[in-house]
């Protein structure tokens, strides 16, 4: 019997991988849990006087400090993590991954740790990336072999984050690779299992969100979950727009460094912690008492509009932080509500409220994220059910198309977008000049999406105009025969580049 060498290599390899990242993102988990434990108590001990509100206050000062050094000297470290994953994966990005993995874990445990509306899903997919990028440098391995490694580490952090070892693997060859080559997703399984192997160990096989279901929800209700995707859709652009303009609201505190923003999600995190604590953090716990006790309409909505707001805040703080299960909390609560409306208007029983909750989660992600197959295995492994698939498909496939057909691009991409114009911004020397290229018949740029463009270094493409109408270019965009593309060039190189665009827009 013939071995494919090649096969058994990346076995191997994604063996190591997946069992560093488990130890790394379970310890990375179990002390956030701790972490925020710990806080739970000073806001209990902060009703017995007031000496403990300003002891409180000191801790969020120097914690901030804390922050700021750590996260100061790499740009890489702040945010979610995905998008910078996806970044190096596409060779866009160089990354220190010892920087990012030191620096990451310890900011990530103060930030998340806080309860801060933050998940920890996108830190420890990045530190997994960063535990596999190690591993492949000291293992001297090529460049493509050390992408490999680096998607392995990826879907292994997912993997130990939520205890989704499925969802994992998906995610990276669905959102993140955008490959399912048989080497992405032998190594993505096989590290997400040995993952969630080690994850299975400390935190044990009970599922994330272990929410108790009514049976599948009867056919003639099957309408209802169109119009919930449907709504999840509109509000999923919302959801992106505000995200993405979300580091435009400390914009008023510019005499702030920005490694300090943090201050003002402990601002907010004070009164919250004092009087609501039950909102705060990523929000499983908060998905799970909604399940089980089902607070009135009125609440359902308070609580809805807190964390969408608040989340929106401490993402836009820019420090270590994931909008994964936020985004997941938010499709539950918008679940519940839909669900309590309609068992007000005795359209539906109340005892499938919960299972609207489960295919929100699902909806909701598929939409902002444009991961569908993602979104229902993910939210089928953190469940720990798999007899609601059809449900959540439709919920999922009905929110992607609204978000596609308004315009919205998958999230990730969008803030990988962003790194990557500040990145190009800082490299361009001199002057730049605004250049509008018109799509020719028969250029290479004709029916092209722009994330497949291989334009030249030193070109940005900073917006599309179609019929007299400006419009984004994020990497869905088709582009079409007379569209004008406005490309930044520096004029350094202006020769050089303007040559190479014309070649191109010319067919040859």
């Amino acid at each position: 019997m013939q071995v494919n060498q090649t096969k058994v290599i990346v076995l191997g390899r994604a063996i190591v991988v997946g069992l560093g990242v488990g130890i790394v993102v379970s310890s990375f988990r179990w002390l956030i849990g701790l972490i925020f434990a710990g806080w739970l108590q000073l806001y209990k001990l902060a009703h017995q006087s007031a000496w403990w509100i300003v002891g409180l206050i000191l801790l969020m000062v120097v914690l901030t400090w804390v922050v700021g050094w750590i996260i100061k000297p790499d740009p890489n470290v702040g945010g979610s993590g995905i998008p910078q994953v996806e970044g190096q994966l596409a060779g866009q990005l160089k990354v220190n991954a010892w920087s990012v993995l030191w620096r990451k874990y310890l900011a990530g445990l103060i930030t998340i740790g806080s309860g801060a509306l933050l998940g920890r899903e996108g830190p420890s997919i990045q530190l997994g990336a960063a535990v596999g990028q190690m591993y492949a440098q000291f293992r001297k391995a090529d460049e493509q072999n050390q992408r490999l490694m680096i998607a392995t580490g990826a879907a292994a952090g997912l993997s130990a984050a939520f205890g989704a070892p499925i969802a994992g693997a998906m995610f990276i060859m669905e959102e993140v690779y955008r490959s399912f080559s048989v080497l992405v997703w032998l190594g993505a399984l096989t590290g997400a299992l040995m993952a969630d192997l080690v994850a299975s160990q400390i935190f044990g096989l009970k599922p994330v969100l272990a929410l108790q279901l009514p049976a599948n929800l009867p056919i003639h209700y099957w309408g209802y979950l169109v119009i919930f995707g449907a709504l999840l859709g509109v509000f999923g652009i919302a959801y992106q727009r505000i995200t993405l303009w979300s580091g435009s609201i400390y914009r008023v505190f510019a005499w702030l460094p920005r490694q300090y923003h943090f201050a003002l999600v402990f601002a907010v995190l004070l009164p919250m912690g004092y009087f609501i604590p039950a909102l705060m953090g990523g929000g499983a716990e908060l998905i799970m008492d909604t399940a089980h006790t089902m607070p009135l309409l009125p609440i359902l909505l308070v609580i809805l509009v807190i964390r969408f707001i608040v989340s929106a805040i401490s993402f836009g703080s820019g420090v270590p932080g994931g909008i994964f299960l936020p985004i997941l909390t938010l499709g539950a609560i918008g679940g519940a509500v839909f669900g309590s409306v309609l068992s007000g208007l005795h359209l539906l029983p109340s005892q499938f409220i919960p299972y609207f909750m489960m295919v929100g989660m699902a909806g909701y992600f598929a939409g902002i994220s444009k991961a569908p197959f993602t979104g229902i295995i993910l939210i089928a492994e953190m469940v720990g059910s798999m007899s609601q698939l059809v449900g959540m498909g439709i919920v999922a496939l009905t929110a992607y198309i609204v978000v596609d057909m308004l315009g919205g691009a998958p999230i990730y991409e969008s803030l990988l977008q962003r790194l990557n114009l500040q990145a190009n911004l800082a490299e361009l020397t001199g002057h730049v000049t605004d250049h509008p290229v018109v799509v020719a018949l028969g250029s290479r740029f004709e029916n092209s999406e722009i994330r497949s463009l291989t334009l030249p270094k030193g070109v940005l493409i900073t917006r599309i105009v179609r019929a007299g109408r400006d419009m984004l270019p994020n990497g869905d965009f088709v582009l079409q025969v007379g569209d004008e593309m406005h490309v930044l060039v520096d004029d350094a190189h202006f020769a050089a580049v303007w040559a190479k665009i014309n070649q191109l827009n010319h067919g040859e």
